[in-house]
């Protein structure tokens, strides 16, 4: 089985390679699976196989970046750590991230970063607090997330110059001030 799980995560890292190919040439509404399995040199059902369409390829992708960025947050590593690693994984792979926070389509990065930023804080405070964020701290984690990803985008998509270490320094400064009380108290900031 462990063989069988490398040689799937082989074949989306694969996937993934030739969708960031097509995006050199192509907006990611205008890219076709076809066009993925043809650059890859795999079968559309291989690709269907392993992801619903090309926005779960890139959800799936973005995944892995914000994960290998976060990974060790919960060993002690700051948001403002975390954040530096995510942004300099954006800087890493800037064409990628351009043509995939550029689209508004379903299953769209934005709301998918969301998702996952904000159960990951969640996850992080909940553990941590050994109980559930009260209504308002999630009020306030939802708010925060959403201003942070837009922020974010706005740097990638070059409307806002700045380093990853003085947006990630931005980010963490413009947290709510009850929620950064919260992340201090439990190690997070």
């Amino acid at each position: 089985m462990p063989s069988e799980h490398k040689t799937n995560e082989t074949i989306k890292y694969k996937l993934a390679a030739a969708m960031k190919e097509c995006m050199k040439s192509a907006s990611v509404e205008k890219i076709t699976v076809t066009e993925i399995v043809e650059t890859c040199g795999v079968t559309r059902q291989t690709f269907y196989r392993n992801f619903k369409d090309k926005y779960d390829l890139i959800n799936w992708y973005f995944d892995k970046i914000l994960l290998e960025s976060f990974e060790h947050m919960g060993e002690g590593k700051t948001v403002y750590e975390g954040l530096v690693n995510k942004f300099h994984y954006i800087q890493q792979e800037k064409l990628f991230f351009k043509a995939a926070f550029k689209n508004d389509d379903q299953n769209c990065l934005r709301d998918h970063d969301f998702q996952l930023i904000c159960a990951f804080y969640t996850e992080q405070l909940e553990t941590r607090m050994a109980c559930r964020l009260s209504r308002q701290l999630q009020f306030q984690l939802e708010m925060y997330c959403q201003g942070s990803i837009y922020m974010t985008v706005q740097w990638v998509l070059g409307y806002r110059k700045c380093s990853a270490e003085e947006l990630a320094h931005a980010l963490a400064s413009a947290m709510p001030e009850e929620l950064q009380t919260v992340f201090h108290k439990y190690g997070l900031v």
